[in-house]
């Protein structure tokens, strides 16, 4: 039997909630479909930072390095920093594996409805391809005479040769097998170094790929389209910065973040890649049963779907689909009064 080792962070706040029902979707669709997934959990969050002053231990990265994948639920609780809880957890993790690929597909499923008035599901479908190690999300810089009327601070963006084309090669080589279109968000009006270097390096890229129609967009004009004409959009491909905002936009648009998966991809596999929802820990409604673990389902189906098994993710997919599209059982978010557990518990039964 196949067999795989899953490393499991639930994380805090519904987090715990929507990754128990992650796990128990994908335990029944491995015993139909011929695989084993060993699971072994981890206390990385808020939570033990609270306790031990880290979000993980020292030896944290080394540990999770021999897993075949990492299931990750959300990060962040009241009273520890942003900033701390990112920085310690999440960022180290995708940069040590090389997850330089996030990948967020964003689509409007049966039994939602979009913010956008008469917009149909084959409008609302699209995949925003975000360059996940360097760019704007950088350590370099620093705050200066803090406290002072003269206290400044300094940001340094990193934007690499090897890191811009490679993000750019995995969108063209993605669009092929979607609608052979591809959308880069720019704003080289405005930043005068980064985003003309990026826009270079497209236009390179775009050249070895005369089957796939290229396009550039400033980020506003495209934030715009995302809202007026989505049908026009099918792969987007973006900074660090530029893709968390508009995959967050994409999911707004196609029904929430409560609905919207995402995959730290590290392409070459020479590491674990990580799988999470791309929803926060909403600490406003954690424990109360009630969150929506769609997007932490269908995380869980893009990590099969990575790990080689892509019978098993289509079967999770499509008993999503089915449950959502029958509207019998949905959590609140979704107009009903389901719980958290019996919204996983039928799409487990529908897998």
């Amino acid at each position: 039997m196949r067999t795989y080792e899953i490393a499991a962070i639930p994380g805090d706040g519904i987090g715990v909630d929507v990754t128990a029902e992650a796990r128990k979707v994908l335990d029944v669709a491995a015993a139909e479909h011929g695989f084993e997934l060993r699971w072994t959990e981890f206390d990385y969050s808020c939570e033990r930072y609270s306790a031990t002053g880290e979000m993980m231990p020292e030896d944290g990265v080394a540990t999770l390095a021999g897993f075949d994948s990492i299931l990750l639920g959300a990060v962040g609780f009241p009273g520890v920093p942003d900033h701390v809880s990112l920085w310690g957890l999440l960022i180290p993790l995708r940069r040590a594996f090389s997850q330089y690929v996030n990948l967020r597909p964003v689509r409007l499923l049966p039994g939602t409805t979009s913010v956008l008035a008469d917009r149909t599901a084959d409008e609302l479908e699209m995949v925003i391809v975000r360059e996940n190690s360097e760019g704007e999300y950088s350590t370099l810089g620093g705050r200066h005479n803090e406290g002072r009327p003269d206290e400044f601070v300094l940001q340094e963006s990193v934007f690499t040769r090897v890191g811009v084309e490679r993000i750019i090669r995995y969108a063209f080589e993605l669009a092929r097998t979607r609608s052979r279109r591809v959308c880069s968000a720019t704003k080289s009006n405005g930043i005068i170094h980064t985003m003309p270097f990026w826009d270079e390096i497209f236009e390179l890229v775009a050249a070895e790929y005369p089957d796939v129609e290229a396009e550039q967009c400033h980020i506003d004009a495209l934030a715009a389209r995302m809202v007026q004409q989505p049908d026009r959009l099918d792969v987007i491909v973006a900074s660090n910065l530029f893709g968390d905002i508009l995959s967050d936009l994409a999911a707004a648009v196609t029904g929430g973040l409560g609905m919207a998966p995402s995959g730290n991809i590290n392409p070459e596999r020479t590491h674990p890649s990580m799988f999470e929802a791309v929803h926060g820990s909403a600490p406003d409604i954690a424990g109360k049963g009630i969150a929506n673990p769609v997007a932490q389902i269908l995380a869980a189906a893009m990590m099969l779907d990575h790990l080689g098994e892509t019978t098993a993710a289509r079967a999770v997919d499509a008993a999503v689909e089915k449950v959502l599209a029958e509207g019998k059982v949905a959590t609140p978010d979704l107009g009903g009064k389901a719980t958290t557990e019996q919204l996983g518990t039928a799409i487990a039964e529908a897998v």
